[in-house]
C-alpha cells in the first residue's frame, strides 16, 4: 500500500525527525523517484570528458546514466545507460573514450549522441513498425542538462527550474572554487576517485556534514594521536603537513560555534563564510605572486577571504571550495550508499596545492583514512537502531528557535542542528508533491 502525502508529513516535526526515513524501503523508492528524479543532481565535471568520445559512467538516484563527450559535435550529453532494445545496462565500465557504444547483449550500436548506428541481422525487422529514427529505440538523451563554470548538472525530469535558479547561493560555492585557480578554472585530478561503500541510508551523509557538535566526539582518538605525537618532536622541528589537515578536528564547541551555519533554500547549506577549518592553512607565496598577477591583491585577498566548509548542493553533492574538492552521493539502496571524493586541480596554481588537496582527500575522505571511518562507524549504529526501532524519533531541537532570518536563508551558530532541519524542510516538500 502507497504512502499518502499526509502519511509523509506526519514523520517531519519542526524539531524531530522520525527515524522510518532511513529505514523504510517505500520512503526510499519514493525519494528517488520525488527527490533525486526532480532535482538538479551533480553528474560530473567536464574535464572528465576533455575529448571526442570520452565517457563516464554514472548514477542519477539509482538510474545508470553516462556523461559523454560527442564525438562528432564536441557537445556534452547525459544519456540514459540502457539499451533502447531490451533495457539492458551498455557498459558497466567507469570511464573510456568510444566512437560508439555497444550493448553487450544483442550487439546494438549507438552513436555518442545517443541515437542507433547499427543493427545485427537487421533483416529481421522488415514488414515490421520498427523504426531505427524512433527516439524510443535510441539511448535516450536526459531532458535537462546544464554545466556551471565546468561543473555538469543533470535532471531526470522536464519540469524542473533552471540551475541557476536551483543552486542559488550555492554557485558562490563554485565560483571561489574557480576563481582560486589564477585561470579562472578546475579541473579533476585523474580519471578515479576515493570510493567509499557506506553501508546506511544516503541521508547520515548530509546530515553528518554541518555536524559540529560530533568532532570532539567521535574524532577524538584521531585528534589525540596527532596532539600527542606532535608533542614528542624536538623544540623548533616544523611539524608534518599532515598536522595542518587533523588539526582542526580537535577543535572546540566555541570554535565550531564561531563559525556559523547557514541553511539556504531547496535544503542547501554550508558551515563557516568568514571562518573555516581551512582559514589557518599555509599561504604558499609563489601562489599569492600567481593571484596577484591574475587578479590584483584587493580580489585576491577577497577570493581566498571566502572560507565556506563542506556547502551543501542538496542532495547529491558537497563542495570544499578552499581545499579544491567534492562528495558525491551515489544512493544504491535504503542502507546503501557509494560516497565518492572528487579532487580538482587549480589551474595556473603551484603544485604544492594540489599535493595539499590530495594529502587532505587521503586523510579525511578515502576509506582508509583518519576521520572517515569514525563518521561511518556514528551512522552504521543510528542505522542499525532506526532498523531496530529502538528509538522512534530523532531529535534536532539543538539551538531550535533561535535562527536569525535574512531575506532567504538562516543562519545559527555552528553547533546548531539547523542545516539538518532544513534538509528535513526540503525533503518534506519534496516528498509531498505527487507525480
Amino acid at each position: 500500500m502507497s504512502l499518502s502525502i499526509d502519511e509523509i508529513q506526519q514523520l517531519v516535526e519542526p524539531a524531530r525527525v522520525h527515524s522510518s526515513v532511513y529505514v523504510d524501503e517505500e520512503l526510499f523508492q519514493l525519494e528517488m523517484e520525488r527527490i533525486w528524479g526532480r532535482s538538479w543532481i551533480y553528474v560530473g565535471h567536464e574535464s572528465q570528458v576533455k575529448n571526442p568520445g570520452d565517457y563516464y559512467t554514472t548514477s542519477i538516484g539509482t538510474y545508470p546514466v553516462i556523461l559523454i563527450r560527442d564525438a562528432k559535435s564536441k557537445s556534452l550529453h547525459v544519456l540514459h545507460n540502457r539499451c533502447g532494445h531490451r533495457g539492458a545496462i551498455v557498459t558497466q565500465r567507469q570511464c573510456g573514450n568510444a566512437g560508439v557504444l555497444r550493448c553487450p547483449y544483442h550487439g546494438w550500436t549507438y552513436k555518442t549522441d545517443g541515437s542507433i548506428h547499427a543493427i545485427p541481422h537487421v533483416g529481421g525487422y522488415k514488414d515490421t513498425e520498427f523504426d531505427k529514427n524512433d527516439e524510443e529505440f535510441s539511448m535516450k538523451k536526459l531532458p535537462r542538462v546544464e554545466v556551471y563554470r565546468g561543473f555538469v548538472f543533470a535532471c531526470l525530469s522536464e519540469d524542473v527550474e533552471d540551475l541557476s535558479d536551483f543552486l542559488g547561493e550555492i554557485a558562490d560555492t563554485i565560483d571561489n572554487m574557480c576563481d582560486r585557480s589564477p585561470e579562472g578554472e578546475v579541473e579533476v585530478t585523474g580519471l578515479n576517485c576515493h570510493r567509499f561503500i557506506h553501508p546506511c541510508n544516503w541521508k547520515f551523509f548530509l546530515e553528518n556534514l554541518h555536524d559540529a557538535m560530533h568532532p570532539m566526539c567521535a574524532h577524538a582518538g584521531t585528534s589525540d594521536a596527532v596532539r600527542s605525537y606532535l608533542s614528542t618532536m624536538p623544540e623548533g622541528t616544523s611539524p608534518p603537513p599532515e598536522a595542518e589537515i587533523i588539526d582542526p578536528f580537535a577543535g572546540s564547541y566555541d570554535f565550531f560555534d564561531s563559525m556559523g551555519v547557514t541553511g539556504l533554500d531547496k535544503g542547501h547549506g554550508y558551515m563557516g563564510g568568514k571562518k573555516s577549518i581551512f582559514s589557518h592553512y599555509e599561504m604558499y607565496p609563489e601562489y599569492l605572486e600567481a593571484m596577484y598577477s591574475a587578479y590584483g591583491k584587493e580580489r585576491t585577498e577577497e577570493i581566498l577571504s571566502f572560507n565556506r566548509h563542506n556547502a551543501c548542493c542538496y542532495p547529491s553533492s558537497t563542495i570544499r571550495d578552499g581545499i579544491q574538492s567534492i562528495r558525491v552521493l551515489r544512493p544504491v539502496s535504503v542502507d546503501s550508499t557509494i560516497i565518492e571524493s572528487w579532487t580538482f586541480r587549480l589551474k595556473g596554481a603551484p603544485e604544492k596545492l594540489l599535493q595539499r588537496t590530495l594529502r587532505y582527500s587521503r586523510l579525511i575522505n578515502s576509506p582508509g583514512s583518519m576521520v572517515g571511518p569514525d563518521d561511518l562507524d556514528c551512522y552504521y549504529r543510528i542505522q542499525e537502531s532506526a532498523k531496530s526501532k529502538s528509538i522512534e524519533w530523532i531529535d534536532l531541537q539543538r539551538y531550535f528557535g533561535q535562527d536569525i532570518k535574512d531575506d532567504d536563508k538562516d543562519t545559527a551558530p555552528g553547533t546548531s542542528d539547523l542545516a539538518i532541519r532544513n534538509q528535513y524542510k526540503a525533503w518534506l516538500n519534496y516528498m509531498s508533491r505527487e507525480a
